[in-house]
């Protein structure tokens, strides 16, 4: 059988994806760490073939395609494919085709994530469609009834916020990030909590919405995925979906264009 490797190195954590034609049969998920090398990474990658894969060759592979928001991961998993699997990976933004149309206003300046996720999104429940990725960042990623990305936002993620209010006060701790039991909070965990997560609820309810006005589209699909869209999904008045593998599909629709 036909086998695609699907590798998405995002700032936090790298999502690694093995696909069997239109099937994905196991998917992976490693800690970002700019400074751990191929072999390294391949000694992982070994592990994960064997037992999570039920792959009996790490090198039974036809083709690869990655996406990265970390520069020097990139070089690193260019060289693990050409090294131990003997593929030439293809890579998100150099010129590969993505049929669709980017109206930002400097298309080279668009995170090759936001647009990959754009694509798998449009292939799997059409458009017009807005996706909410929490990740490091939480990026909101429009696309219109023409198939075309538009743009979005982009937020600070909650583990983010939830870092940078412990910092940069002398007495606020750093708390879970778990739903408080009601907005109006009667502690400080519990305030906190409430801050930044009913805070978030807000902001994506909010900002999903004037997006649809400006797109002219009410009933826009809202997607979401990222590590915390579990958390905020089931609370949100507009999102529909939770996709954790909307990245590694967007890779392999991508690399189905382009071969």
């Amino acid at each position: 059988m036909p086998r695609l490797l699907a590798i998405a190195i995002g700032n936090s954590s790298i999502a690694i994806g093995v696909f069997e034609n239109d099937a994905l049969i196991a998917r992976w998920r490693a800690h970002t760490d700019p400074q751990t090398s191929a072999d390294e990474y391949a000694i992982l990658l070994d592990d994960f073939f064997a037992v999570g894969a039920g792959l009996a060759s790490a090198r039974a592979f036809h083709g690869a395609i990655l996406v990265s928001v970390v520069p020097p991961l990139r070089a690193t998993f260019q060289e693990l494919c050409r090294k131990h699997f003997q593929i030439e990976p293809l890579i998100v933004g150099n010129g590969l085709k993505t049929e669709m149309p980017i109206r930002y206003d400097d298309p080279r300046a668009l995170g090759a994530d936001r647009l990959v996720e754009a694509v798998g999104a449009k292939k799997k429940y059409g458009a017009p469609i807005i996706v909410i990725d929490f990740g490091t960042a939480t990026t909101f990623n429009a696309v219109n009834r023409a198939g075309e990305f538009l743009g979005g936002a982009i937020a600070p993620g909650l583990n983010l916020a939830a870092d940078a209010l412990a910092r940069a006060t002398a007495q606020l701790p750093r708390v879970d990030l778990a739903l408080p039991p009601r907005a109006i909070a009667t502690n400080t965990v519990n305030a906190i909590q409430s801050g930044i997560l009913f805070g978030y609820l807000a902001m994506v309810d909010g900002l999903s919405a004037r997006m649809r006005d400006e797109m002219k589209e009410p009933r826009a699909r809202v997607i979401a995925t990222g590590g915390r869209a579990d958390l905020i999904a089931p609370q949100s008045r507009v999102i529909e979906t939770v996709d954790e593998n909307l990245m590694l599909d967007g890779l392999r629709a991508i690399y189905e264009l382009n071969t």
